[in-house]
């Protein structure tokens, strides 16, 4: 575990204490934690049926037109116009069903994201405080040395849990 004790003058009766500073890259932690690979596997799973469904649908569209462009000099104006706007119809339900589909995405990573993040900081406030840390500090650090970097620490108490 790296750590920096600190000696800092206090101005309060110029009374000196020691302080432990840490650092977690955040970023670096997030690409790490088991968890995180845990969470998109199970959206992948979650939204492959239906991302299947809209690979099937482009299918069905693509086999239409190219029927239509095929046979569309020899088919009747009434069967050609049908499957045009059998194509158009597709195409519309193609479009609003990806749209439903990337929003309903969206929203689950967010959710999943949100619950990440929750965890991560709930595992550093514990490392923290059962390693008796005064100071850990993450984003806006310009520069911190290995000595006082506990993100690897920190992602191994993530993969304990």
């Amino acid at each position: 575990m790296a750590t920096l004790i600190t000696t800092v003058a206090m101005y309060s009766g110029g009374v000196q204490a020691e302080m432990k500073i840490g650092f977690v890259d955040t970023a670096k932690l997030m690409e790490s934690a088991p968890q995180v690979k845990s969470a998109q596997s199970k959206i992948e799973s979650e939204f492959s049926p239906r991302e299947k469904a809209l690979v099937a649908l482009q299918r069905e569209i693509k086999t239409q037109e190219d029927r239509l462009s095929r046979d569309g000099e020899v088919m009747s104006e009434s069967e050609r116009s049908k499957l045009e706007r059998e194509i158009l119809g597709k195409r519309r339900d193609l479009k609003r069903t990806q749209e439903e589909f990337r929003d309903d995405l969206n929203i689950r990573r967010n959710e999943v994201l949100t619950k990440l993040q929750k965890d991560m900081y709930d595992a550093v406030v514990e490392f923290a405080k059962e390693q008796k840390f005064d100071l850990i500090l993450s984003q806006g650090v310009v520069y911190s040395s290995d000595r006082i970097d506990i993100t690897d620490s920190v992602a191994a108490k993530l993969k304990g849990n």
